[in-house]
């Protein structure tokens, strides 16, 4: 059973930085399209950012310039570095491993909490 682990979450400052990791185990990691997701309460699960297996990138526009994402394929773990945090970033942080070719083919993670408060 393939499984997402999220980790790095927690409480920071206005300005602040959070890493968030997402090991992934029983999938071939280097197939999927990395994916960073966040829910606000109320608030629907946008995409916040995406790295293909081979390290293209993209970005929701309110996050540009501020968080990164990343992969290490061999060790089959997602980054989202996150920098210059404001309050509105506040969220459940998920990642999510979509097949390269199969887009039906996809897991979720646990999520993990992300709080920007002074």
């Amino acid at each position: 059973q393939v499984q997402l682990v999220e980790s790095g979450g927690g409480l920071a400052q206005p300005g602040g930085s959070l890493r968030l990791s997402c090991a992934a185990s029983r999938v071939t990691f280097s197939n999927y399209v990395l994916g960073w997701y966040r829910q606000a309460p109320g608030k629907e699960r946008d995409l916040v950012a995406d790295i293909t297996s081979g390290g293209s990138t993209s970005y929701a526009d309110s996050v540009k310039g501020r968080f990164t994402i990343s992969r290490d394929n061999a060790e089959n773990t997602g980054y989202l570095q996150m920098n210059n945090l404001k309050p509105e970033d506040t969220a459940v942080y998920y990642c999510k491993l979509r097949h390269t070719y199969y887009s039906s083919i996809y897991y979720w993670g646990q999520g993990t909490q992300v709080t920007v408060s002074s």
